[in-house]
This record gives C-alpha cells, sequence and structure tokens, in this order.
C-alpha cells in the first residue's frame, strides 16, 4: 500500500507523522472520505470544497487544492481496486502539546483502503446525546470524532449500523458520519443546515436529483415516518428498515427506491458533479 504525505508517495508501512502532531494530540484536522470506483474518485470537487471550508472554519491555511488533486491521482493510481474509500486528511502540524497551534505547518496525508458496496437496508438508532447546532465546529468536517465513535459503538450493540442525533433543541440533525432523510404524508424531507447537521456531499446531490425539503423536524419524525434512509459517500442511498423498535417495511419503500435509482443513475452519468 502506498499513501501521500507532505507531497511525496511513500510506503505506508514506513510512512510516519509526528507524535506532537495536532491532529493526534487534541484533534485540530479536517478530512474527506471520497468513494473511489475503479481508481476514480467521486465528485471529488465537492469534496476539495468542503475540505477548503472546514479548514477555514477551523483556522487552517487553505489547502493546496493542487496537491491534493495530485495526490490523489497518484495514491489512486498506486493501489489499483474496484472500490474503495479514499482518506484525505489535513492537520495543524507538529505543534507544542497543548492547544496551541505551532509553527510549523499542516500535515497532509492521502490514503486508501478497500471496501464493498454497502447492503440495501440497514438499521439505526436514536441516542442520548445531541449534536450542538452553535458549537464553533458545526458544520465542519473535523477529525475530532470521538463523540460519533461512543455513538456508533451504542448502535453497534443494538445491531444496528449507524447512530442518530437530535440536535440541542431537540430537532432532528444527523448520523454519525451520514444525513437522515424520512418520508412523511408521501413527501421527502431532510433536516436543514442550521439544525447543525453536516452539509453532506451525497445529501446535496439527494436534494437536487430528487427534490427532498429541508425541513425542520422534531426527532419523533422518525416514529412517524413511513420511510427513512440514510446517505452518506459510502452508503449513497441507503434505505432504514429498523429504527430502534421500531420496524418499518424490509425492502426500501417506493420513495427510497426511486431515490436510489436516481442516485445510481445521476452518479454514472457524471462522475464530478457540480
Amino acid at each position: 500500500m502506498r499513501i501521500w504525505l507532505d507531497g511525496a508517495l511513500r510506503d505506508a508501512e514506513g510512512a510516519r507523522v509526528s507524535v506532537f502532531d495536532h491532529g493526534l494530540t487534541v484533534g485540530d484536522g479536517v478530512f474527506e472520505t471520497i468513494k473511489a470506483d475503479h481508481g476514480r474518485a467521486f465528485a471529488l470537487t465537492r469534496h476539495l470544497e468542503r475540505l477548503t471550508t472546514s479548514a477555514r472554519g477551523l483556522g487552517l491555511p487553505d489547502p493546496d487544492l493542487d496537491e491534493v488533486r495530485r495526490g490523489c491521482e497518484a495514491v489512486l493510481d498506486a493501489n489499483p481496486m474496484a472500490l474503495g474509500r479514499l482518506r484525505i486528511t489535513y492537520t495543524g502540524g507538529v505543534s507544542p502539546l497543548g492547544s496551541d497551534r505551532g509553527e510549523a505547518g499542516p500535515t497532509l496525508v492521502i490514503a486508501l483502503s478497500a471496501t464493498e458496496r454497502r447492503p440495501d437496508t440497514t438499521a439505526a438508532v436514536t441516542v442520548p446525546w445531541t449534536r450542538n447546532e452553535r458549537g464553533a465546529l458545526t458544520g465542519l468536517k473535523t477529525t475530532s470524532y470521538g463523540e460519533n465513535v461512543v455513538a456508533l459503538a451504542r448502535a453497534r450493540e443494538r445491531g444496528a449500523s449507524e447512530a442518530l442525533f437530535a440536535n440541542t433543541v431537540g430537532a432532528l440533525c444527523e448520523g454519525t458520519g451520514s444525513n437522515v432523510f424520512v418520508v412523511l404524508d408521501g413527501e421527502l424531507h431532510t433536516p436543514p443546515l442550521h439544525s447543525g447537521c453536516l452539509a453532506g456531499i451525497t445529501r446535496a446531490l439527494t436534494i437536487a436529483w430528487a427534490g427532498a425539503k429541508e425541513t425542520d423536524l422534531p426527532l419523533d419524525a422518525l416514529e412517524r415516518a413511513e420511510e427513512v434512509f440514510l446517505t452518506s459517500t459510502l452508503r449513497d442511498v441507503q434505505a432504514v428498515t429498523r429504527v430502534d423498535g421500531r420496524q418499518l417495511a424490509d425492502t426500501p419503500g417506493p420513495v427510497t427506491a426511486e431515490a436510489m435509482r436516481i442516485f445510481d443513475e445521476h452518479s454514472a452519468a457524471d462522475f464530478d458533479p457540480r
């Protein structure tokens, strides 16, 4: 396996990031996960735009997107596979122990691992912890992922692949690594960005392609929804057949199935939708 580290391809086994890197010591970093299909990175332009937005929100210098593109291409070429998870990580770099950032400059790592196509259906659970829709990191895709680790572990314990959060005012927000859509009275809805959810790439494309409405929803909309589905880079559109103890249909419902079809069709026709 070959990875990109600070401007060059390196063997993964020999690549080293300092133990004083701020991304390691305090989670001072941003990242993107991108679907790689037979050596092509899906929606790369959108992902790089969000990487820049997240970096600015964290006070990091803008990443050199020409270098990031070169690194992605080099890593994809060096590690051929049918379906992969391409990960771009951009951190505050070597810094003093503590929250102050150092002067060494950012660290850039690009890596790839093989994955498999997700199943068409999954289960989700709600968790008692909340997303802070007014926090300093709201809307940024940062490496500060500790609460997602805890919530996802709770989901796994309950036989689910995703945990769903409300925000501090009790509104439906998002999953640990996904956005959530619900069908109410036959219409497709998803929480708006001011709920505190991440501006997911697949979320935005699904809204545009499938005609979903951005709607403030209470968490208990999950108890009333005729259909529920998740979107993310590696899930694409994935039906939820169980939320907590509530069993929905065993297969994707009609609105979800149509959203899946539309997403597959459009993404195949345009691998870098703007």
